[in-house]
């Protein structure tokens, strides 16, 4: 059993028989009343969102969430298809379920959900590095000290004007924000 206490955002519980995950929350402490946590939930079975508000402390059962690292795969239809390297099965989520799914590249190893049996879910590392494929405009915004560039991904981000092409970016995936250059990627050229 879990609390209110140990919500985060991205964590998964189960409400109604169903796996839903905490999309946004706040918790609230009225100058008169009990506290209480107002939340926002996604359904991880059909994508439907719930507005829900909880007292403070109150509980609720865990959802039975196995972590399975797999390799993305390919994408069939309207659904991302992972592979287990070691028993070679497949599991495939639909792609609008999957959050932040414009950051899985080709042949990414991560952690896919499964619910009783099901693949129910992508855990997207909180940073990423992606190369920048093409410089977009020269400069923009005060003083020119930023442009706008292309990443591996297709993304356009804004970044500072010294980038150039060919160079790996830190990347926050839950902002969509450049957070600085990787050590390792810079362009020697």
């Amino acid at each position: 059993m879990g609390t209110t206490t140990d919500f985060k955002v991205g964590f998964t519980l189960e409400y109604e028989g169903a796996p839903w995950k905490i999309t946004e929350f706040q918790h609230i402490k009225p100058g008169k009343g009990a506290a209480f946590v107002r939340s926002k939930m996604k359904n991880i079975q059909n994508g439907a969102t719930l507005e829900k508000t909880w007292r403070a402390g109150e509980s609720f059962p865990d959802a039975q969430v196995d972590k399975k690292v797999m390799k993305f795969s390919y994408i069939d239809a309207e659904e991302h298809v992972f592979m287990d390297m070691e028993s070679f099965e497949e599991g495939r989520i639909k792609t609008s379920s999957i959050d932040k799914v414009e950051f899985i590249k080709e042949e990414m190893e991560l952690n896919v959900l499964y619910y009783k049996g099901i693949a129910i879910d992508v855990q997207i590392p909180g940073t990423m590095s992606l190369r920048v494929k093409s410089l977009e405009s020269g400069g923009s915004g005060k003083d020119h000290l930023s442009k706008i560039v292309e990443l591996e991904n297709g993304m356009m981000m804004s970044v500072p004007a010294f980038i150039k092409e060919g160079d790996l970016l830190k990347i926050d995936t839950d902002k969509k924000e450049y957070i600085g250059r990787d050590a390792e990627g810079r362009n020697n050229a």
